[in-house]
């Protein structure tokens, strides 16, 4: 299931390993051996986050209505030739 939650997805050294965090949800964070599978991860970890806050009662932020556009505009653009 795809979410609407912003994901920032950055190169670790440290880590050697692609780091994906959710900025909306604290303490939500995936890695990844490539860029695709921390995304991935993070649309798994998400999911888990959220049902996590259902379980423990605690309040699930909506997405920012700015990383639902920025969502729509990256689901709308087209595949570029290099």
């Amino acid at each position: 299931m795809k979410t609407k939650y912003a994901i920032v997805i950055y190169w670790s050294d440290e880590d050697e390993a692609f780091i994906a965090e959710v900025p909306e949800l604290p303490g939500c964070m995936a890695d990844g051996a490539t860029y695709q599978s921390a995304l991935a991860n993070a649309e798994i970890i998400i999911q888990e986050w959220i049902a996590t806050a259902r379980e423990l009662g605690r309040p699930i932020p909506e997405p920012r209505e700015q990383a639902v556009r920025g969502w729509r505009a990256l689901m709308e653009m087209q595949p570029v030739a290099v």
